[in-house]
Order: structure tokens, then C-alpha cells, then sequence
């Protein structure tokens, strides 16, 4: 029995990500640590030890940072608040927001302004969620999967838009949408697409390998909304077997006992460094032939934020 890998292209790190690690990485750099970031930079376990052992310091909340020290904001974004409670406390704010989170915020705001209600499908206490949600908390209402939108309660139904958080389910919100729509005809949609671009390939390939795999295996961490939708994906989409890994020390031989065909992804938050382990790894379970399945080629690559960038340009005039 031939034994062989499936690996999904695009897969790990997306603009976004790859943006807010360097911009923890550089400032440790250009500052010295420790340098304070709020939340995890990104929902990776690796990312984020890898970034405690160079010096970074990860807090809750902008009270636990020194008063007068740097503080980093995660990728998922932050509220309005956050932003006051760190100028309070003279914090030097660096905002590592992915620029399509920022985006929807941004919707958030405007639609606010022009007295809609705003239904944001997400899950409830995710962190983009909070900080989309703390743009307008009067105007938006969760709506938490297809099952939320049977209790949302609008006052003009023909004033209302749907956003949502930007790592979900592109078929599960379509059908969130779906049902919002059988009670609100009205129901407005955001003017550019809010799932993200990386969400969107990272699943998009899955569905695509996950009809021939036995079993996919997706590296990504328990509290990734993105990767754990991609094991849904996968099992959606016909995989008889789906697990998420952080490490590849994690996978059980079993699994594969009778598989020959494993299809392997990763989340948008994740090095490839872990991918590769996880092939060596199934190389040594006799999965040696490996064919790439590509479905989008991903060029995108966002700036550094700019108090950052204008700190380095600073540092490299001297």
C-alpha cells in the first residue's frame, strides 16, 4: 500500500500574523525586553513561548503593564477603551491589528454612525469578537452560528447590516446569514467580504484534498478559531478522520493504522517549522510520498504599524 501526504498550499501564516510576530520580534530588538504584549500575540503555543523566551511579556490587560512601558496589542485587535486605558497609564501603544480585522472595525463604526443595527457572527468571548463588538457596543448584537439568529431583535429591520469575525467558517456563515435573512429580507451585507483571505484558502484546499484523505491532520492551537474551523472543514468535507496538533509528538500512531492517505494543513497562526516536524515525523510512519496541493498562490504582505516603523527609522539614522 502506497502511503502518501496530502499537504494543503496555501497553509500557516498569513499577512496578518506574519506581521504582528515581527512587529513583537523587532521591538524586542529596537527596545530591549521586556517588552509587555496584551492578550497572545497570535493563538499559537509555540509562537507565543518561543516569543516569552526572547523576553516578551504577555498580560491580560494594560494594568498589569509598568506604568510608562511598551505594550503591544495582539493581531486580534482591541477595543476603543483599551486604547484610553493605555494612554492613562503612559503606556507606549504599539498596534499589531491585523489591517483586515481593523477593517471591520472600521465598518463597525461607520455603520454605528449611521444608526444601524449591526449583527457581528462570531463566537462569543473570542477577542476579535470583543474588540469589534467595543467599536459600538450599543449597536451590535452576537450572533453566535445559524442557531444565534433566531433571537436577534432589530429596531428598524430596514437598518441593518451583518459583519462578522474574521476566522470563521466561510460555509457556516453564509448559512448564519442564510437564516438572519428568512427574518430580515432587509439585512444589509458589508461592503467587501470580512471572512479573511487566508481563512477563506486555508479552508478552500481542505475542502478540496479531504474527500481522498483518510485522515487530515491540522497543526494549530485549541484556542485558534481558524484552525479549529479548518478540522471542521476537513470532516465536512469528507476526511473520515480530522485532529489538531500543536506538536508533532502529539500524534497518535493509531490514528494512522489503516490509513493511507493523510492530508496535512496548518492554521494561519502557525510557523511552518511545526509542518515540517509533522512530515518528518510521518515520514518515519512510512508516509514518504508527499505531493503539494496548491489552490491560490498568497502574495499579500502588510507594513509594519507605523509608531514601530517611525522607532526604527529613528534608530537607523542614529
Amino acid at each position: 500500500m502506497t502511503k502518501r501526504v496530502l499537504l494543503a498550499k496555501p497553509r500557516g501564516y498569513c499577512a496578518g500574523v506574519d506581521r504582528a510576530v515581527q512587529t513583537v520580534e523587532e521591538a524586542l530588538k529596537l527596545y530591549g525586553a521586556p517588552i509587555y504584549v496584551r492578550k497572545q500575540i497570535v493563538h499559537n503555543v509555540h509562537v507565543v513561548a518561543t516569543l516569552e523566551a526572547r523576553g516578551a511579556i504577555f498580560v491580560e490587560e494594560n494594568e498589569e503593564v509598568p506604568e510608562g512601558a511598551t505594550v503591544i496589542f495582539s493581531a486580534h485587535g482591541v477595543a476603543p477603551s483599551v486604547y484610553e486605558s493605555a494612554r492613562d497609564r503612559g503606556l507606549k501603544a504599539i498596534d499589531a491589528t491585523c489591517p483586515l480585522v481593523t477593517k471591520v472595525h472600521q465598518e463597525a463604526r461607520r455603520f454605528a454612525a449611521e444608526g444601524y443595527d449591526i449583527l457581528l457572527i462570531g463566537h462569543e468571548g473570542h477577542e476579535e469578537v470583543v474588540g469589534t463588538a467595543g467599536e459600538a457596543p450599543a449597536n451590535v448584537q452576537l450572533v453566535d452560528g445559524p442557531g444565534g439568529a433566531d433571537s436577534v431583535v432589530v429596531r428598524d429591520p430596514a437598518k441593518v447590516v451583518w459583519l462578522s469575525q474574521t476566522t470563521l467558517s466561510v460555509d457556516e456563515t453564509m448559512e448564519t446569514v442564510a437564516r438572519l435573512r428568512q427574518r430580515l429580507p432587509l439585512l444589509q451585507s458589508p461592503p467587501s467580504d470580512d471572512i479573511c483571505y487566508a481563512t477563506q484558502n486555508r479552508q478552500q484546499v481542505v475542502k478540496e484534498i479531504a474527500p481522498s484523505c483518510d485522515v487530515v491532520l491540522v497543526v494549530g492551537s485549541r484556542n485558534s478559531s481558524n484552525s479549529v474551523r479548518l478540522r471542521e472543514v476537513a470532516l465536512d468535507a469528507g476526511a473520515r478522520a480530522a485532529y489538531l496538533v500543536d506538536y508533532a509528538s502529539e500524534i497518535d500512531s493509531g490514528w494512522l493504522a489503516d490509513a493511507s492517505t493523510v492530508g496535512l494543513t496548518s492554521g494561519a497562526s502557525v510557523p511552518e517549522d511545526l509542518v515540517t516536524e509533522v512530515l518528518a515525523t510521518l515520514a518515519g510512519l512510512g508516509f514518504t510520498d508527499v505531493e503539494e496541493v496548491v489552490t491560490a498562490e498568497e502574495r499579500l504582505i502588510f507594513s509594519l504599524p507605523q509608531e514601530l516603523k517611525r522607532d526604527m527609522r529613528a534608530a537607523a539614522a542614529g
